[in-house]
């Protein structure tokens, strides 16, 4: 008997806690600056801007706009072949930077670029939960 292929799953560390633990929370965090003042996504040692040391978690608007996205439709990994087609999407966030996720709750040929998106997070297993986004309200 066969066993279904899972989706890889990303294996929180002691710096990408904070953003996991605020996922399964329901928050959108950050990484800002509290020397230039810069949000940086992804996690980080030290600012991308300014390359201080001085990096706080904050919790993230969790809004944003549609930057790009594309459309999978072959298999790359047996853990998607239930969800293919599928969205991959760049979400520029408000807070300046740039996340690769989901686009969910809307038709893929009903995307957008351009169009206002807002986080959800979605449990994926093993306590584990990703930030993914929809069509913001209004």
């Amino acid at each position: 008997m066969s066993q279904a292929a899972t989706k890889p799953l990303p294996i929180p560390d002691e710096l990408s806690a904070p953003f996991f633990n605020g996922a399964r929370e329901g928050r959108l965090m950050l990484q800002h600056c509290t020397g230039c003042g810069a949000w940086s996504f992804p996690v980080r040692e030290r600012c991308p801007h300014c390359f201080a040391a001085k990096l706080e978690w904050r919790a993230a608007s969790g809004r944003g706009t549609l930057y790009t996205f594309t459309i999978m439709h072959q298999v790359m990994n047996p853990g998607f072949a239930s969800s293919v087609p599928y969205n991959v999407a760049q979400v520029d966030l408000e807070e300046g930077v740039r996340m690769v996720s989901n686009v969910v709750g809307i038709a893929n040929d009903a995307l957008r670029v351009g169009m206002k998106l807002e986080a959800l997070f979605e449990g994926s297993g093993d306590n584990v939960h990703l930030p993914k986004f929809r069509p913001a309200a209004g």
